[in-house]
């Protein structure tokens, strides 16, 4: 099984930051149709458990298993199920692609996850045979050569070559979103339905937000030791990209967007 320290984000706080952001409605609303009650789920990678939680709601009674690599993300993930009083849900430590995995499910799920990984289409080659006959695989990924922002600032034009460097380094595709169909497509699934959304940091609390996150990130993670390992930016470099993203994030023109690609694979039904 992979350790914790695989995953190339790694789990410094600005990184877990940005994940408990999200939720069902701003991170899976092209799977939301499928979130019928009863209807059991593997969110795999699930971090801190915001969209686990909140698809347990939507298919209660039906159960839940969120799974990751970090058992720190995970206890954060139980404390938040135990907020939310949400009781039909569970976190454990498992591997995708390590078969760690017992049952069947009516829907996988991963959520910014394949981006991550040196092996994309086996991981999906797993979540389809850990879904039932007639069951859905569901992905959504981050196309991080798409993004694009305002006013324009040549330090946030190194941050993103720096980011996708260090990405590229790890073995993984930071342009995921635009590669998922032909992931499933590699890892066999036949019946897919592509789609894409898009977030937008733009107003006063996004841009707080989003450019304070990523001030942090570029500076304390896993991102900004690899990227100076890496030889892809100096530690000067990563500070004047830190306060690219306060001055963005301050700028009341300040615009952010980045598309993801969506995929949802049908399994056939038995028989």
């Amino acid at each position: 099984m992979p350790s914790e320290s695989s995953y190339g984000q790694g789990h410094a706080e600005s990184v877990v930051r940005s994940q408990h952001w999200r939720t069902v409605d701003n991170s899976a609303a092209y799977l939301a149709p499928e979130l019928l009650p009863g209807r059991s789920v593997l969110d795999v990678g699930c971090g801190p458990g915001t969209i686990t939680v909140d698809i347990a709601r939507r298919v209660a009674p039906g159960e839940v298993l969120g799974i990751d690599l970090s058992e720190a993300v995970l206890e954060q993930a139980r404390a938040h199920a135990e907020r939310e009083g949400v009781s039909n849900v569970r976190f454990e430590r498992a591997d995708i692609t390590a078969s760690e995995v017992a049952g069947r499910f009516d829907i996988v799920h991963a959520h910014q996850v394949l981006l991550h990984l040196t092996e994309p289409v086996e991981a999906l080659r797993h979540m389809l045979a850990l879904a039932k006959p007639g069951g859905v695989v569901a992905a959504r990924d981050t196309d991080y050569a798409a993004a694009f922002w305002w006013p324009a600032d040549s330090r946030l034009d190194r941050w993103l070559e720096v980011y996708r460097a260090v990405a590229h380094g790890n073995g993984s595709e930071p342009d995921a979103g635009r590669r998922l169909l032909a992931w499933a497509h590699a890892a066999g699934a036949r019946d897919v339905q592509p789609s894409a959304s898009i977030w937008c940091h733009s107003t006063p609390e996004g841009r707080a937000w989003w450019g304070g996150m990523w001030a942090d990130r570029i500076l304390d993670s896993k991102i900004a030791e690899q990227a100076v390992a890496g030889g892809y930016a100096s530690a000067e470099d990563l500070r004047e990209i830190s306060e690219a993203w306060r001055a963005w994030a301050a700028d009341p023109d300040g615009w952010f967007s980045i598309p993801h690609g969506e995929i949802l694979c049908r399994v056939a039904e038995t028989g």
